[in-house]
């Protein structure tokens, strides 16, 4: 059975709240999704689908794909999408991270950016005003909501894990007021060291992250965007298996050649035969885990109506279309126009139309 995941009430009610203070109906907007203020107000958890989905609701009605978070003015709807089709091609994640960075600077309606410093063996990602702002951050924040700032953050580290396709380790989560209530919640949810009354609000993590590819191409970035922010409220599976590791290194993109295993297990400091002694206690190997990858890979690209089987093959490295064929035949039992006349596919395009 699928695992619901949940977030704590007090997101919904924050939700809520900001809603009311902007002279929006509340009680209407439960209404349609089936819920009353007596639900949420007699729960300790909620369904992390269902803030989603309200959460997407909130931004329609509002205008303001930034509502509930740090932003300055209204975001226009369609901003988030158009920053993520800028960055979704970066080489790495640290490319993705400049690139959103400078996307803020000129995003109409935000005045916060996210600020990323690498040195040494550790990086950082912070909460930062846009140059455009005119502020510094302590002015910006001075009255701001400490929910608005936990969850702009909490949702900038989940997006970071996205982008790469695993969970990002955290070495500590910094925030410049002092320590609320609730500040155990703080560190469930980050699951780190968490220290209040720092100099800015920000994330840290070890700097080998930011090396990684990015693991998602459009389909998957179109299907993301269909239930966003869902993915970004629930925190990205703690997946700490050695294979999940070898995936994100691995990425998507194979119109280059991947990393050998030798280079893998370079960039994850231990030895080729510790690399495959690993994975065989995870009962699979290099060789498997980049079979399915590249299996993955070719379903992602061929979904994609728009492209060509022959430009498939090319995204996928292959010289000849006609040893795509094969090895897509080997992945799936079919070959490229087998599948693109079966039920599975057109299914897909009746669902994409």
């Amino acid at each position: 059975m699928k695992n619901k995941k949940t977030v704590p009430a007090n997101y919904v009610r924050h939700l809520i709240s900001q809603a009311e203070t902007q002279g929006y109906d509340v009680e209407g907007l439960l209404q349609e999704e089936g819920l009353s203020l007596s639900d949420i107000n007699g729960q300790g958890e909620f369904s992390a689908e269902k803030l989603g989905v309200l959460y997407q609701r909130m931004m329609y009605i509002a205008q303001d794909e930034y509502f509930g978070m740090l932003g300055g003015a209204k975001v226009p709807n369609g901003t988030f999408r158009m920053m993520c089709y800028s960055i979704i091609h970066a080489k790495s994640l640290e490319k993705a991270i400049y690139r959103a960075s400078a996307f803020h600077e000129i995003c109409r309606g935000s005045n916060v950016k996210p600020l990323l410093v690498r040195k040494g063996r550790y990086a950082k990602v912070s909460i930062a005003t846009t140059d455009a702002s005119g502020m510094d951050i302590d002015e910006l924040l001075r009255d701001e909501n400490p929910a608005r700032i936990r969850t702009s953050l909490s949702m900038w580290h989940n997006f970071v894990c996205w982008m790469i396709g695993t969970r990002v380790d955290l070495k500590a989560v910094y925030f410049a007021y002092p320590e609320p209530e609730d500040h155990e919640h703080y560190r469930r949810l980050f699951q780190s060291e968490v220290r209040f009354s720092q100099h800015d609000n920000a994330f840290v993590f070890p700097s080998y992250y930011l090396d990684y590819p990015l693991v998602h191409n459009d389909e998957s970035l179109r299907v993301f965007l269909k239930t966003a922010p869902y993915q970004l409220i629930a925190t990205v599976s703690d997946d700490s298996s050695l294979k999940s590791q070898v995936v994100a290194l691995l990425g998507n993109d194979f119109s280059r050649e991947a990393p050998s295993a030798e280079e893998v297990s370079s960039r994850l400091n231990m030895s080729v035969s510790t690399l495959r002694r690993r994975l065989l206690e995870e009962e699979t190997s290099y060789q498997k885990i980049k079979d399915e990858c590249r299996k993955k890979a070719a379903l992602g690209y061929i979904n994609s109506p728009q492209l060509s089987i022959n430009d498939v093959a090319s995204l996928m490295g292959f010289d000849e279309p006609s040893a795509f064929f094969r090895s897509f035949k080997k992945w799936t039992g079919m070959t490229p126009g087998e599948y693109r006349r079966s039920d599975t596919y057109q299914e897909l395009l009746r669902q994409i139309d």
